[in-house]
């Protein structure tokens, strides 16, 4: 009996996990110099991560919505203002979600359609306004004084821009107050349940045939989904009504925000966008049978687990009994959680001087920042690894809200920020999102070039 040729074909080469990646990186980053006494502190983006969030979010909806149905993932540029990151998403099928002009200037700079492109925010001017609706970007109307300012730049200009009003559904806050968004007062929306306020938002459709749009945003971190969900219920059932008042399908997309909470105490990426998509089904079952288009407003769950903040440990001390690692990163990239430590605790990670991750006995100890206040701290009495000098110290999951908004306190400089993929062997390519900033643009921000003008008064 004859023997086959062995057809034995090689197994395919697995990607690495995100925590190895995130390890490969670190080591490369240290090794390369993207942080060393030079540049003590860097952001690292993990590529692969930020594309796979936007194919689980494409997919999550997929699922329960009718062929067909237009969708839109508008990614909240608020979350990572950064150019490249943009680009990134665009190319992964997102649009924008943008509430200021340098946002709509960001999302232009990354080649945004204005198709794909949506404008939030309760503070728009006029100039905003026009300009929007010249570019046929979508704007979600505020309140009644913006809606009035929307009639007469309506009635000047004809227009491609799809035309909404935000709601607020008042369904209450989450444990962060200051992100709770459909709370009684809060300052975004029309207050759905405040008296009067529906048979208002009913009139004003009716009014206005060019309002085709509900949006609605009561979600963010802390938020259950639950409640979440309950907001896009309550703007979906308002649709309804509006649509039977009108005897037609006047409202004919609904954009029910963000704000899909991010786990930030693990590696597990939680809650997914198919488990909030299956509640939304359940909650909202018109929602996705194809009667509405859908606009999504996601941020800091499209790339939160995708950043490391990695610091150089400059000193390592000990004060009161407790060692405290002294690290160029503190509040001018981790802002939210130095001055909201409970609302923002943050995982730190030890690595050695070479860039691999630290072992030992876990000792509970400080991790400061470089600022000139007593509160600059990462992290207090957190369990790891005992850091030296010359380790560094990485910030986990701070892909959103953290490196990319820069708090300039003590003039410090705004980090370098460095997208990375790695190979299955180990292989890591960087790419520069945004470089170190001299100490040059620093004196030019804070008037250098003037630095006469108030004696020549």
């Amino acid at each position: 009996m004859g023997h086959d040729t062995d057809q034995t074909q090689p197994l395919p080469r697995r990607t690495p996990d995100a925590a190895t990646r995130r390890d490969q990186a670190v080591r490369a980053a240290v090794e390369q110099g993207l942080v060393g006494p030079a540049t003590p502190v860097a952001g690292l983006l993990d590529v692969t991560g930020i594309r796979a969030s936007a194919a689980a979010l494409h997919a999550a909806f997929d699922a329960v919505t009718a062929p067909g149905t237009p969708v839109l993932h508008a990614f909240a540029v608020k979350a990572t203002p950064l150019v490249p990151v943009l680009r990134l998403l665009r190319e992964a099928g997102i649009g924008a979600e943008v509430a200021s002009p340098g946002e709509l200037a960001l999302a232009r700079a990354a080649g945004m359609p204005p198709a794909r492109t949506v404008l939030d925010s309760p503070a728009k001017t006029p100039a905003e306004l026009r300009e929007a609706l010249a570019l046929g970007i979508a704007v979600n109307a505020d309140n009644p004084e913006e809606l009035a300012r929307l009639d007469a730049l309506v009635a000047s200009a004809p227009t491609r821009s799809p035309l909404g009003v935000r709601v607020n559904p008042q369904t209450g806050a989450g444990s962060i107050g200051a992100l709770s968004t459909a709370t009684a007062t809060s300052k975004f929306g029309v207050a759905l349940r405040d008296p009067g306020a529906r048979a208002w938002l009913v009139r004003a459709y009716l009014d206005r045939p060019w309002l085709t749009r509900l949006h609605t945003h009561s979600g963010s971190q802390g938020v259950p989904l639950e409640r979440m969900a309950e907001g896009v219920r309550t703007v979906h059932e308002l649709a309804e009504e509006i649509n039977a008042a009108a005897g037609r399908r006047q409202v004919d997309t609904l954009d029910i925000g963000g704000g899909l909470p991010v786990n930030f105490g693990s590696d597990e990426e939680t809650p997914t966008y198919a488990a909030y998509a299956r509640l939304l089904a359940a909650t909202v079952p018109g929602l996705f049978d194809g009667s509405y288009g859908l606009v999504t407003e996601f941020g800091r769950s499209l790339t939160a687990k995708h950043g490391t903040t990695l610091a150089l440990v400059e000193y390592a001390k000990e004060a009161g009994g407790r060692p405290i690692a002294v690290t160029h990163a503190g509040v001018q990239v981790a802002t939210r959680t130095v001055y909201a430590p409970a609302s923002w605790p943050l995982r730190i990670a030890a690595y050695d001087a070479k860039g691999l991750p630290k072992s030992g006995p876990l000792v509970a100890q400080d991790v400061a920042g470089p600022a000139c206040f007593a509160g600059d701290l990462l992290a207090e009495n957190q369990e790891l690894p005992l850091l030296a000098a010359g380790d560094h110290a990485a910030a986990l999951d701070t892909g959103a809200y953290y490196f990319a908004q820069h708090y300039s306190y003590n003039s410090l400089a705004r980090p370098g920020i460095y997208g990375y993929t790695t190979e299955p062997e180990g292989t890591v390519r960087f790419a520069t999102v945004r470089a170190p900033q001299p100490v040059e643009e620093i004196v030019a921000e804070a008037g250098g070039p003037q630095r006469d003008s108030l004696t020549e008064l």
